[in-house]
């Protein structure tokens, strides 16, 4: 299964670019500091609000911060609050649904109840007012409510497949020959879900990085943390599109719309191996065919 997800060529193209900046914030700032001797925090004066030269590949801010540096820096705060996003968002949509769908009853009634509820709530609005009202709005903080208020989709999903699962005739003969309803849950059902499942983290955690860029940049963050979206906001507030220092904020920009191209292109490859009308032919494929026209033409 794991052969044939990785020949789509757009799976691979995503999971590339994903990897790219996974890597990039283990060791993307100790290759800075070490190797190319920047501080995303150091102040420089005399080369304030500088475009993209050899000595600052990417320019500096209006601070004399150099860009690159707090590029990589941010892709260690973005991707830090994707990642525990997603585990929050993923572990609360397993913890919810699956059990909603496997036991049924008074247990899908009550945890069906829950997931409505998280449903049909304006998130965005409750994830403001938290994280307006909590002090010390950290990255962690901002991550943990991203994960508590986005688990509510993947939960209704993750029921559906369940409840499909636990109608189906070797979990029958399991509970009739005894076996109990939680080992069936963690060691029957739930690995049917692992595909699924790695596709709503993934989705989760482009969803969180994006969701912390959206609060930075509404100026609900940590001023002292670094990440893409408070590099945005701390441009958005010297207006630095006004000023024309395109160089300070289209980079996180574009590696914020690279995260998301990176999921689109994942999502469509999972959707064309999901569904084969969607599945276009390869070349390899179409050759052989018109060869194998020709010689039957032929003969």
């Amino acid at each position: 299964m794991s052969t044939t997800f990785l020949t789509s060529w757009k799976v691979r193209i995503g999971l590339g670019i994903l990897a790219f900046f996974c890597l990039l914030a283990l060791f993307g700032p100790w290759v800075v500091d070490t190797l190319l001797g920047l501080d995303p925090r150091a102040n420089d004066i005399s080369v304030i609000a500088q475009p993209p030269s050899g000595e600052h590949l990417l320019g500096t801010n209006q601070f004399g911060q150099d860009i690159l540096a707090q590029i990589v820096e941010g892709a260690r705060g973005s991707m830090y609050v994707g990642l525990v996003g997603a585990v929050v968002g993923t572990a609360m949509a397993i913890l919810v649904g699956v059990p909603a769908g496997y036991y049924g009853g008074r247990v899908d009634a009550a945890l069906n109840f829950l997931t409505n509820l998280f449903l049909v709530m304006p998130v965005l609005p409750l994830i403001l007012i938290v994280a307006g009202y909590l002090e010390g709005t950290g990255l962690t903080t901002i991550a943990l409510i991203i994960g508590f208020f986005g688990w509510s989709g993947g939960a209704r999903t993750l029921r559906a497949q369940a409840l499909s699962i636990a109608n189906r005739d070797f979990v029958r003969a399991m509970r009739m020959l005894g076996e109990r309803g939680r080992r069936l849950v963690f060691a029957e059902v739930l690995p049917h879900l692992t595909g699924l499942i790695a596709s709503m983290f993934l989705h989760a955690m482009i969803g969180a990085v994006m969701a912390e860029a959206g609060l930075a940049f509404l100026g609900i963050s940590d001023s002292s943390a670094i990440s893409w979206g408070t590099m945005i906001q701390s441009a958005q507030q010297q207006s630095a599109v006004l000023r024309g220092l395109w160089w300070w904020f289209v980079p996180p920009g574009l590696c914020i719309a690279l995260i998301g191209t990176a999921s689109a292109l994942v999502n469509f490859g999972v959707d064309e191996l999901a569904n084969p009308k969607l599945r276009a032919a390869r070349p390899a494929s179409v050759r052989r065919a018109k060869r194998l026209a020709r010689a039957g033409s032929g003969a």
